[in-house]
């Protein structure tokens, strides 16, 4: 068996490792690192610290919103990055994929290779490793459904009861023994059973041995659209004809036989004080796509001045897969802190929650630059899947929305996070201050973690955590952990809870 060497915070390598982390509000201070090239050298790290019961975290992009990786109390980071191998896999008839691979790096091999694509997330940094296992939807997701969905098998390093790492292999394939650890990667979140160090990728549908046929083709080409409103043209009535607009277009364009299936948007309200109110977008529909984008912003509008500053452009598939909106994923110098809550809709929002959120986007009681509402188009393909088919039980919705605040001085943490958590809490008062499951909401993205929901100041529902992210699938979730991982070596704020 190969094994990696310990990197200690003496060597330049450690701290890249301790520092790749996209929300700098958290901070690891681990012993040492393990910089992985192999499954070999994954189960020799992993049993090191088994042994050694030092706990270990694994980190693939960095791009966790929340310090499960970026933990003090971690002892050894496990940095599978170097694993970036993209291939066809003949004897499974499917792509594989290894955990440290970027979402970039996977678009641009499947596309120059054999011209497919999986729908993965929208930014080409995130990684693989930690992506897949939420579900992971992007900006083909309304047209070809999530990530999770094409998923075929996926490799995990895993510890037994005795103590024991290995690795095992777990498909789709009903006569798999291991499928139910193949189930728990569709949507059940990272960090929780093993190390995931590949996956591989198949359509359910796809037959034959042609690798160019196992995958959805990739789009002929993509045509993105901008345009924004100013805040100094958008009152109260305005505000409220706007999300009304926007709700509405989203309740009746959000089924998988739309003509607008093609078509992810993304509505971002920022706060006043930042000036502008941004809609943009990405179609695949080529020559169609500028009437789909001026049908889109028309019914946006309606009542109401159009927006202003309209950009159009078209490009391949690849161009744009790779360098998506620059200003959007743009971060400064030294990064960013930041704080998401997340909510899937499964219809618009009353106009009592636009009320909520007109007033804690204009309020001038606060300094909060960075802080905005985005909606994100959600549904179409996604939700012609059953709730317990993946472990992504949400496929009901119409709409992925976040309320967010980012700020770079650690002085500003504490008005920043008491404005978001208001915010949320205010829109969402009539289910206890977070998104029920229910006939309005499906809970939230697991991808999109918020250790608030497990807070019960902040949330008053009384409903579990566990239900928001996983609803009627957390209990099959809490078998396969006690299968997988029986000794808790996974765990994180929001990890699975082995049934007590």
């Amino acid at each position: 068996m190969t094994e990696s060497s310990r990197i200690g915070p003496d060597d330049p390598r450690y701290r890249a490792v301790v520092d790749k982390r996209f929300n700098m509000r958290f901070r690891a201070r681990p012993d040492y690192v393990r910089l992985v090239r192999s499954t070999d050298e994954v189960v020799s790290a992993v049993q090191d610290a088994v042994d050694e019961r030092r706990r270990l975290v694994v980190t693939s992009g960095g791009h966790c919103l929340e310090g499960f990786v970026s933990d003090p109390d971690a002892r050894v980071i496990v940095d599978v990055s170097p694993m970036k191998r993209v291939y066809h896999d003949a004897e499974r008839g499917a792509m594989a994929v290894e955990a440290g691979a970027t979402v970039g790096e996977t678009f641009r091999a499947l596309f120059e290779t054999w011209g497919v694509v999986v729908p993965l997330g929208e930014y080409p940094e995130i990684g693989m490793g930690g992506h897949v296992a939420g579900g992971a939807f992007g900006f083909l997701c309304r047209q070809l459904g999530l990530a999770a969905d094409y998923l075929y098998g996926v490799e995990v390093v895993t510890v037994d009861e005795r103590g024991r790492a290995s690795a095992v292999v777990a498909t789709r394939e009903t006569s798999d023994p291991s499928r139910d650890l193949w189930w728990a990667h569709t949507g059940g979140g990272a960090g929780n059973f093993g190390v995931a160090t590949r996956f591989w990728f198949r359509s359910a549908g796809a037959t034959g041995a042609d690798p160019a046929r196992v995958l959805p083709r990739a789009p002929e080409s993509i045509t993105t659209f901008k345009a924004e409103w100013s805040w100094s043209d958008i009152d109260q009535p305005a505000f409220l004809r706007l999300l009304t607009n926007h709700g509405t277009w989203c309740e009746r364009n959000s089924g998988a036989d739309s003509p607008y299936a093609s078509l992810f948007t993304l509505l971002e309200v920022h706060r006043k004080q930042f000036g502008k109110i941004i809609t943009r977008g990405v179609s695949t529909a080529g020559a169609g796509a500028e009437r789909q984008i001026e049908d889109h912003l028309a019914a946006l509008a309606e009542g109401l001045a159009a927006p202003g500053g309209l950009e159009l452009a078209r490009m391949s598939w690849l161009e744009f897969a790779l360098n998506p909106f620059p200003d959007l994923f743009a971060t400064p110098p030294g990064g960013v802190c930041v704080k998401v809550k997340d909510a899937l809709l499964k219809r618009r929002f009353t106009d009592r929650q636009i009320e909520v959120a007109y007033d804690h986007l204009t309020s001038a009681d606060h300094d909060v630059m960075g802080g905005m509402l985005g909606l994100a188009t959600y549904g179409g393909r996604i939700n012609t899947v059953a709730p317990d088919a993946t472990a992504s039980a949400q496929r009901g919705s119409i709409l992925d929305m976040a309320c967010t605040t980012g700020w770079l001085d650690p002085q500003e943490e504490e008005k920043n996070l008491a404005w978001v958590r208001a915010f949320y809490r205010d829109l969402f008062a009539e289910s206890g201050g977070v998104p029920v499951p229910g006939e309005a909401y499906e809970g939230a993205l697991i991808n999109h973690p918020d250790t608030d929901l497990a807070d019960p100041a902040l949330n008053a529902s009384g409903v579990p955590w566990y239900t928001l992210y996983y609803q009627a699938n957390y209990p099959r979730l809490q078998r396969v952990k006690a299968r997988w991982d029986p000794r808790n070596v996974f765990r994180h704020a929001l990890s699975i809870r082995q049934s007590s």
